[in-house]
């Protein structure tokens, strides 16, 4: 009822909100300028793929393939060649990508190889057919499903021992969702069913398991691996066990979206809803996350920039997906609200640094990456801006993003 009350009183409001009038080609040609200075500055010797700029530097600290990070990197350049159509984007892409060519053969370490592979390779084949990168995805897939645990349900995401995660008990995280993509294009373009049953096993058990009553979710499930049964849920880099984690719910929002889209059940759909209307529920005015809703010094604790784009893509393309055209609208309306505070001179690096973004926040707890710039939150960004701009060109968001490879 609660749920139901705030948002007839969003739609009420979005009639008085003005429609954001983002230049989105302007912010587009910004991120292009921004990715030409990282592009020179980077070092001829690995590792060289940019992950991070801590506050108050303005240098990039460089990782290598094995981070789980390493993908982004080499997506963001795969989306400034959608852009530009210009060819020294894309062999800078492709030469990024095939860095990150050995996870798709070696035993998995975590299950991150989505994020990977998925935004490297997969925007590759996306915008050049190479059937060498579909080879290599699918590859990747095989190795990914070797984490799923059947007496669970859920893909592993540490195969390790993390603290307050119970080894050698079955761990599962809320990023974990956002890998399951790879799955699903893999079991529709030459791999096997199998591939497509996990990734549903693994969304309808973390929707089981990792929400609250009101769908505010836990960064960490911990299930006992022989009896599948839960045995808590707690956090990893949110504030506390009960609270929510602003990174965590956006990968929520941004996987039961995708995770529809790919089965069209509607359980998806209604669950990808009720995810979004909690964290929308919950924002600041700006519509830039805290790091976590429950931190205790807000309004003074830092923020999360790449929460907020990776919201405002799933919401652009959750936005498509609906009957419901009021709810379409509020939807839409708040991702560009997001993205027009996001291409502010208060978020954008611009001279401060060359990556797109300031002010996200990657492991508080760990202090680790507050208030940087960090690789995913312009990732992020630059596909936000993509599919805003497909969806006010009446394209398809999906075909414009992840549309089905030639064989």
């Amino acid at each position: 009822m609660q749920t139901t009350r705030i948002y007839f009183l969003a739609i009420l409001l979005l009639a008085f909100v003005p429609k954001a009038s983002l230049d989105i080609d302007a912010q587009i040609g910004y991120c292009v300028r921004q990715a030409a200075k990282t592009a020179a500055s980077i070092p001829t010797a690995q590792p060289n793929l940019p992950r991070n700029i801590l506050k108050n530097k303005a240098t990039w600290n460089y990782v290598g393939y094995k981070d789980w990070t390493s993908g982004f990197w080499p997506g963001t350049l795969w989306y400034i060649y959608e852009h530009t159509k210009d060819p020294k984007w894309k062999a800078k892409a492709d030469t990024f990508t095939r860095e990150l060519t050995p996870l798709a053969y070696q035993k998995a370490i975590d299950h991150d190889l989505g994020f990977q592979m998925y935004c490297s390779f997969g925007n590759g084949l996306r915008l050049t057919g190479n059937l060498e990168y579909k080879k290599i995805l699918l590859a990747t897939a095989d190795t990914l499903a070797t984490l799923f645990n059947p007496k669970v349900g859920t893909i592993l995401s540490w195969p390790r021992s993390v603290p307050n995660m119970e080894w050698p008990q079955h761990n599962t995280i809320m990023d974990n969702m956002i890998n399951l993509e790879l799955l699903f294009w893999a079991s529709k373009n030459g791999g096997s069913k199998r591939l497509y049953d996990i990734a549903v096993s693994h969304a309808t058990t973390t929707m089981k398991n990792h929400f609250r009553p009101d769908y505010t979710s836990y960064h960490v499930v911990v299930y006992d691996r022989e009896t599948g049964k839960k045995i808590k849920g707690v956090t990893h880099q949110g504030y506390a066990d009960n609270s929510m984690w602003a990174r965590g719910q956006s990968w929520a929002i941004y996987g039961y979206t995708m995770t529809y889209r790919e089965t069209k059940d509607p359980k998806f759909l209604d669950f990808a809803q009720k995810v979004s209307d909690v964290y929308l529920e919950r924002l600041p005015k700006d519509l830039i996350p805290y790091w976590d809703f429950s931190a205790p010094d807000i309004p003074n604790a830092p923020r999360d920039a790449s929460a907020a784009a990776v919201t405002a893509s799933a919401l652009l393309e959750l936005s498509t997906l609906l009957k419901d055209k009021t709810k379409a609208s509020l939807y839409r309306t708040k991702a560009e609200q997001m993205l027009e505070t996001l291409s502010s001179d208060r978020y954008q690096s611009r001279n401060v640094n060359s990556a797109f973004l300031l002010h996200s926040t990657g492991h508080k707890p760990n202090n680790s990456e507050i208030d940087a710039s960090i690789n995913y939150a312009d990732y992020y960004y630059i596909e936000a801006l993509l599919r805003l701009k497909k969806v006010k060109a009446g394209k398809s968001v999906q075909a414009s993003l992840k549309a089905s490879f030639r064989n």
